[in-house]
């Protein structure tokens, strides 16, 4: 496999020491905001009501919209997608970042919406970005704003999701995102895989990570294709256990197919 890596790109980059959120926090706020967006969903406006503060403002489109227009407005959504379930759309949460104080926390994430458009299933992709209290011991949120990614941000997602699947051995990442005809080339022997060998590669690799750092990226997007290189700093040890510290420079290829990115061609370079 070309490389085991975690993102430290600007647009995801962690916040200072002082604002660290603790493995707790950040379960808590995660769980909240899942069911946030399955309250939102069900368009329940007495379960919505306990997830904004009063002062609550939402940045949209339009301007601001207050707690109780932002109710009204999922509850109406909710509603129509209710009648017309086949086109009803299927939001998925991922790709958090947290910062926290005591009281207060931001939390990111991208969410990933399957719709019905014209008989046909179509993928969007959105970045939220929540500004939240702590008030009586429970969260609740003080602004929300968000809008649209351009590809490259979901490409710039992709690969953060990629570096997160290989620290876990995730081979339902590579299964869903490796296109069929895929091609990996591995920066430590030089040998291509197929989709097939690099999947189940990410399930048995025996690789051991320790820490892991993205820089030099650079996403270049033209139609249907695009490119994405980097330097990979990879520390840990490998199957036999001889511990590693090495830069690779990559090169992910990818192709849009259905609305939606996957891993075309895949190659890794180790620098001396």
């Amino acid at each position: 496999m070309k490389r085991l890596m975690a993102a430290a790109l600007i647009i995801f980059a962690a916040a200072p020491a002082f604002a660290q959120c603790s493995d707790a926090d950040k379960k808590a706020l995660e769980a909240f905001d899942h069911a946030w967006g399955d309250a939102t969903s069900r368009g329940d406006r007495a379960a919505m009501a306990t997830f904004f503060a009063d002062e609550y403002q939402g940045f949209v489109a339009t301007g601001t919209q207050g707690k109780a227009a932002a109710i009204e407005a999922a509850a109406r959504a909710a509603e129509q997608n209710r009648a017309n379930p086949a086109d009803a759309p299927r939001p998925e949460y991922g790709s958090y970042t947290f910062s926290c104080t005591p009281n207060t926390a931001t939390m990111t994430h991208r969410t990933t919406v399957t719709a019905r458009v014209n008989g046909k299933d179509q993928v969007f992709y959105n970045r939220s970005v929540h500004f939240l209290e702590k008030r009586n011991g429970r969260w609740q949120a003080v602004a929300n704003a968000g809008g649209a990614l351009d590809d490259a941000g979901v490409l710039a997602y992709m690969e953060r999701e990629w570096n997160d699947a290989a620290l876990k051995h995730d081979r339902a990442w590579f299964e869903r995102n490796y296109a069929f005809d895929a091609s990996d080339i591995s920066s430590r022997t030089g040998a291509i895989m197929t989709k097939a060998q690099a999947v189940a590669s990410a399930g048995t690799d025996k690789t051991e990570l320790q820490s892991l750092d993205l820089s030099d990226l650079n996403i270049r997007v033209e139609g249907n294709t695009a490119v994405v290189t980097g330097v990979n700093h990879e520390v840990g040890r490998d199957a036999q256990g001889k511990a590693f510290d090495r830069r690779v420079r990559f090169t992910d290829t990818y192709i849009k197919r259905d609305g939606r990115w996957q891993v075309w061609a895949t190659q890794g370079t180790t620098i001396p």
